[in-house]
């Protein structure tokens, strides 16, 4: 009779393994993919990070960094002219003009405008607004920083995306987009052409991936976390079986 009751409790044990070993594969394959079952497919899940950087020389006509006619004071000039043409690229039609340019819906697109002495932090706005759902989706979105340099009149555009392709892609159609709005504003406004503003892009954007990797990592120590609590789970309700088990022999007798 004993001999049957370790039976019994290596068999619970094994199915306990068992149930715990596929509870923590489909949890290892959730946290990497997207599971549907109706209809059922696997979506891989974007988990990597990406960034990728280029400058923006916010520049006159006859360009003032090779010039020797114009006066430093013109650049003095340019660099506030900087920090406003940063900031119109969070508006919504430089917004349209670069996501469609990136290829990604306008809404899905993140812009954060340049910090300055008197504004020291990024303005919180209902595209950059925290909220508790950034987290889990934070290596799925597209986002751009964009900062002045202090000293030159030149913007540092950071780009976020999934993947290193897209981050260049979208830090290329943050110049080329602020640079079309430009454009067409200085001809709806009949500005002259030696009057306009010019952008001038010092070399493409390359894209670059954070946490290589990060998803066999994140599917691992998934697997491993789930495994060890279900299989603590299958120890502790054993325990308590036993003990209700033994209780209850104990009641009759």
């Amino acid at each position: 009779m004993q001999f049957g009751r370790h039976l019994r409790e290596l068999s619970r044990l094994r199915a306990g393994v068992i149930v715990s070993t596929a509870l923590a594969l489909l949890a290892a394959v959730w946290s990497v993919a997207h599971v549907s079952l109706l209809p059922p497919r696997l979506e891989p899940r974007s988990v990597e990070q990406a960034t990728a950087y280029t400058q923006l020389v916010v520049d006159t006509p006859m360009s003032a960094i090779v010039d020797l006619r114009q006066a430093t004071s013109d650049i003095d000039s340019l660099k506030n002219r900087a920090v406003l043409v940063g900031n119109v690229m969070a508006s919504p039609p430089v917004r349209a003009q670069i996501a469609g340019r990136a290829g990604v819906p306008a809404h899905a697109l993140q812009i954060v405008t340049p910090r300055t002495p008197n504004q020291p932090r990024a303005r919180e706005t209902a595209d950059n607004k925290k909220a508790p759902t950034d987290l889990a989706r934070s290596t799925e979105q597209y986002r751009l920083d964009i900062q002045v340099n202090p000293t030159v009149p030149i913007l540092d555009v950071y780009a976020q995306a999934p993947t290193a392709d897209a981050a260049a892609r979208l830090a290329n159609a943050a110049a080329a987009g602020l640079g079309d709005y430009l454009d067409d504003l200085g001809g709806s406004e009949r500005t002259p052409d030696e009057a306009q503003v010019r952008l001038r892009q010092l070399g493409s954007a390359r894209g670059d991936v954070l946490n290589d990797g990060v998803a066999l990592q994140l599917a691992v120590l998934t697997f491993l976390f789930v495994f060890a609590a279900s299989c603590a789970a299958v120890v502790v309700i054993g325990r308590m079986r036993r003990g209700w088990r033994m209780a209850a022999i104990a009641e009759e007798t």
